[in-house]
């Protein structure tokens, strides 16, 4: 460890989300301070900072500000470009993940290439620049086939499922063809969707969580299931998968890995180099949480236990019912539910199907633990 005082170290996050809150928690528990680079005002992770910066994060004078400030550079998403994060390391500040990172996994394409070329099993894609390019290849992937963007794409807003040709007008337009780089890739006709969480050191520990079930509602996370009803072949064949997709991209921090799981065959979706959404029952269902892994994993620190302290977690995201008021109406309710653990993000607005927050329960099977989640996070309700 190079930092000669523990508790003085300064963290600057870029992005001030729900991701940065909930890591900005984990990293005040040790007394670190947290300093956050922002586009916008009223972000849930500003009651938290003990300084933040409002600027665009693709600009290298606004990420050297924030560098400026702090002891080490992390990040909350991976939509910062990742030239302009390459500034940091050039002026010798520290940045995880590393830049490169960034550059092999923002681009949905390149990510798809890089591990494809490691031996990784993904989808079959292809790039596009038309729409007469979605038939060609459409001919030899077969019908249905998934339109995505390449860039900043999340929570179903990049993707577009294309049954046929009368499918393609609106799926080009849905996301914006004309303006957007875009690429094609095979329908997976999946039995369940999988998910884990990998934390890598800067020194090479590497720390796994559970294999889990995610349940998807048009195309957004409803709900997590810890651990995934598979056998232990199965499970050690996606976290093997998982840990040389991190170790490919050089990753340092918690990364979220995205899995299809069909008649015994694991192939990888997506992933995200950065604490992910399948992780937040990790906060109060494992010893040491996906945040509090990032944070000691950036600074080299050794890693925490990642063993479930319960037989079973279930995670449940609260979305926006309407366009409004981000007040969680209900709130009082749900506290009166027993073993419910209740997180509210607190952005100022909901939209509808806008991640407001999430209940995690636990318990002694999944569905004990799905029941207490399921209550609780019916009772609230965002946009009234």
């Amino acid at each position: 460890m190079e930092y000669e005082v523990l508790n003085s170290i300064r963290i600057g996050i870029v992005g001030g989300g729900q991701l940065a809150k909930m890591m900005a928690a984990s990293a005040m528990k040790f007394g670190f301070s947290i300093f956050i680079l922002e586009k916008v005002k009223n972000t849930p992770c500003e009651n938290l900072a003990t300084e933040i910066l409002y600027g665009d994060w693709d600009d290298p004078s606004n990420l050297l500000k924030l560098a400026n400030k702090v002891d080490i550079v992390t990040l909350e998403n991976e939509f910062v470009d990742a030239k302009s994060l390459s500034f940091l390391e050039k002026n010798s500040y520290k940045l995880f993940p590393y830049s490169k990172t960034i550059a092999l996994v923002q681009d949905k394409l390149v990510q798809k290439k890089v591990l494809n070329d490691a031996g990784i099993s993904v989808a079959p894609f292809a790039k596009i620049e038309s729409k007469n390019d979605i038939i060609l290849e459409a001919k030899k992937l077969g019908w249905p086939i998934i339109l995505k963007k390449r860039r900043n794409g999340y929570d179903g807003k990049g993707n577009a499922t294309i049954h046929d040709k009368k499918d393609i007008d609106a799926a080009w337009d849905k996301l914006d063809g004309e303006n957007q780089e875009l690429y094609v890739e095979s329908f997976c006709n999946f039995s369940s969707e999988l998910a884990v969480m990998i934390t890598r050191s800067t020194n090479g520990e590497i720390a796994t969580y559970p294999i889990v079930e995610s349940i998807q509602k048009n195309h957004i996370c409803h709900k997590v299931k810890a651990p995934a009803d598979i056998n232990k072949i199965t499970a050690s064949k996606a976290l093997e998968l998982s840990i040389k997709a991190v170790e490919t991209i050089d990753g340092v921090g918690s990364f979220g890995i995205e899995m299809f799981y069909k008649d015994n065959e694991i192939i990888l979706n997506e992933m995200a180099p950065r604490v992910h959404n399948s992780g937040h029952y990790t906060i109060e269902a494992c010893q040491c949480s996906q945040f509090e892994n990032h944070i000691r994993a950036i600074l080299g620190l050794p890693l925490g236990s990642t063993k479930m302290i319960a037989p079973a977690a279930v995670m449940v995201n609260i979305l926006g019912d309407k366009n409004g008021s981000g007040y969680p109406n209900g709130i009082e309710d749900a506290f009166k539910i027993d073993n419910a653990h209740i997180h509210i993000y607190g952005k100022k607005t909901s939209t509808i199907g806008r991640k407001m927050g999430h209940v995690t329960a636990l318990g002694s099977t999944i569905n004990e633990a799905e029941k207490t989640a399921n209550l609780a996070a019916s009772l609230i309700h965002f946009g009234e």
